[in-house]
């Protein structure tokens, strides 16, 4: 991928995160079946259980201090904050698109977000040599979402039903732009929580190669965590980045 083209999506990361990860950076201004992806779900829900607000889910997620060589910074500036700001062509493939944006992927309200980035900063010696050194960074966006009775189960199965009927991609809108998903597969799951499912998303870069990325949904009781990477400097080359198990894990530690 051009380097101008990666400057340009890394000028995009205060607009949004679908905006920087699945739209191809042209402002002016610069993931089979439901079986085999995840976790065998939980065989008894419990009905009784009880949403917690967003306000409660704010103050699980990750804060700073909380994984040793990473920032943590508020999501509200860099991702949507509603399900109307992301489209699809494909009800099908909202839960993906709504995963991907840090958004709850079931029917609730109640979410919260933010980003964890890499701090090289910390460790670093010498300046970046490069645009691409600059941009190497890996960035991962986190949104937890809470439900009432069985919504996390049927979250969970809205996301491994639609990596299945999405499979051969689909169209989004975000922020004003658009983009395409050109394929959905599934991937490897960290296999943490009660039921997990992870998926691979290609979008196409208008010409300049195929990003691909890797969304990761996990269910710990009622509380659904969804788990996105982006690294700058390796889009457009086909390579997803990898989402940091320490990240998952400790996120997960804080939930109840």
């Amino acid at each position: 991928m051009k380097r101008s083209s990666r400057a340009r999506i890394g000028a995009t990361v205060a607009m949004s995160a679908v905006t920087l990860a699945l739209i191809t950076g042209c402002s002016s201004e610069d993931k089979d079946s439901d079986k085999g992806t995840g976790t065998e779900a939980s065989s008894s829900p419990t009905q009784a259980a009880k949403a917690l607000s967003a306000a409660e889910l704010e103050k699980l997620l990750l804060a700073q201090g909380d994984v040793k060589g990473y920032k943590v910074q508020a999501g509200d500036d860099t991702l949507p904050k509603a399900k109307t700001e992301v489209k699809t062509d494909k009800a099908e493939c909202d839960p993906l698109a709504w995963a991907t944006a840090a958004l709850a992927p079931g029917e609730t309200d109640a979410h919260a977000s933010n980003t964890v980035a890499e701090d090289k900063a910390a460790s670093a010696t010498a300046a970046p040599e490069s645009v691409e050194d600059a941009f190497d960074i890996n960035m991962t966006f986190v949104g937890l979402s809470s439900y009432d009775a069985d919504g996390a189960e049927k979250a969970m199965k809205a996301v491994n039903d639609g990596v299945a009927a999405c499979s051969g991609g689909y169209g989004m809108k975000a922020a004003g732009e658009d983009s395409k998903v050109t394929k959905v597969g599934s991937a490897e799951a960290a296999g943490q929580g009660d039921e997990s499912v992870a998926f691979s998303q290609d979008v196409d870069m208008d010409g300049e190669g195929t990003a691909t990325f890797t969304t990761e949904v996990v269910r710990k009781g009622n509380t659904v965590a969804t788990f996105y990477t982006v690294n700058f400097a390796s889009l457009g080359t086909g390579k997803a980045a990898e989402i940091p198990a320490e990240i998952v894990t400790a996120q997960l530690g804080k939930l109840k």
